[in-house]
């Protein structure tokens, strides 16, 4: 098919990508967002945002859906389920190929964002181990499940699985202590059907009958113990989703794409924005911000080009 030409194409339909293309398209630029799954990014596996200007408390697939059709009305064109295969960047008019179409513009904004990190442990009981308490958390009501990771998600994400009616969840971190807040903590050893395992790492899942045994082995002592459980959820961080521009823009030891305060690459007309950069704080909030100043300057970079 021949390609499809655009003024700009932001790949990526999380806040960052689509906060972009509002701002864009707003200056009567054409513009073109792809995106690999749904709009929305890991806001939509967020079952309640709670510090986000003008919503006190609002679904994160709600909000999303909103910034969506926001993006939409100002004009954004937006591709969803569409996979890129192939960056071709380092010429004026740049190629982002599909695996049914090549698009084309002379600027870029990449915003892919990150991925949840896997639980690195092989087994054959992978349908029950999972990464959005909001997607699949109401399979295990009356259940008992373990949550790996002791940061502010894996306290957040007990207890959303509690109000579910999740029976017990045993919160696993490798860590000395638990690094989510004082609140969040609170919150959750409240309920009464959580119980925390510092210092412990999961080292063996035996499926059975009633669910999975799962072996947990204590860092500082090396013993271990037998868990019995339904289900496992991970919540262990996040890797940005760079792959694919690997050798095209400049990376960091961490693999985020390297940006300067202006949302530059390293290459002249692709900028960059959202969780995909190395930053300190990773909010809905300053991915919208990173999304303005790069549709900004995506907007210089093209007039100043013509």
């Amino acid at each position: 098919m021949p390609a499809q030409s655009h003024d700009l194409i932001i790949v990526g339909g999380g806040m960052a990508g689509l906060t972009a293309g509002i701002y864009a398209a707003r200056a009567g630029l054409s513009v073109q967002v792809l995106e690999k799954e749904i709009c929305g990014g890991l806001a939509n596996w967020t079952h309640v945002v709670e510090n986000f200007p003008s919503h006190r408390s609002i679904h994160g697939m709600d909000l999303m859906e909103k910034v969506k059709h926001h993006a939409q009305s100002s004009g954004v064109l937006i591709e969803e389920v569409c996979d890129v295969t192939e960056f071709k960047l380092n010429e004026p008019v740049k190629q982002v190929i599909c695996d049914d179409q090549t698009y084309q513009a002379r600027a870029v904004i990449l915003a892919m964002g990150r991925v949840p990190r896997k639980l690195t442990l092989e087994s054959d009981w992978q349908d029950h181990i999972h990464y959005c308490s909001l997607c699949d958390g109401n399979l295990y009501q009356g259940k008992k499940v373990i949550v790996v990771g002791g940061g502010n998600s894996g306290f957040d994400e007990s207890l959303y699985l509690v109000g579910l009616g999740v029976d017990h969840i045993t919160i696993v971190e490798e860590m000395p202590d638990c690094i989510a807040d004082a609140l969040a903590r609170k919150k959750v050893m409240a309920t009464g059907r959580v119980s925390v395992r510092t210092r412990t790492g999961i080292t063996g899942i035996q499926p059975c009958s009633d669910g999975a045994k799962i072996t947990l082995k204590n860092l500082a002592s090396q013993q271990t113990e037998q868990v019995l459980t339904q289900g496992i959820f991970v919540f262990i961080g996040q890797t940005p989703s760079t792959d694919r521009v690997r050798g095209i823009v400049d990376l960091d030891a961490q693999g985020y794409i390297v940006a300067d305060g202006h949302m530059h690459t390293s290459l002249p007309g692709v900028f960059t924005a959202g969780d995909i950069i190395n930053k300190p704080y990773r909010q809905l909030t300053t991915a919208a911000a990173d999304g303005t100043i790069a549709a900004l300057e995506a907007q210089k970079f093209l007039r100043h080009a013509s």
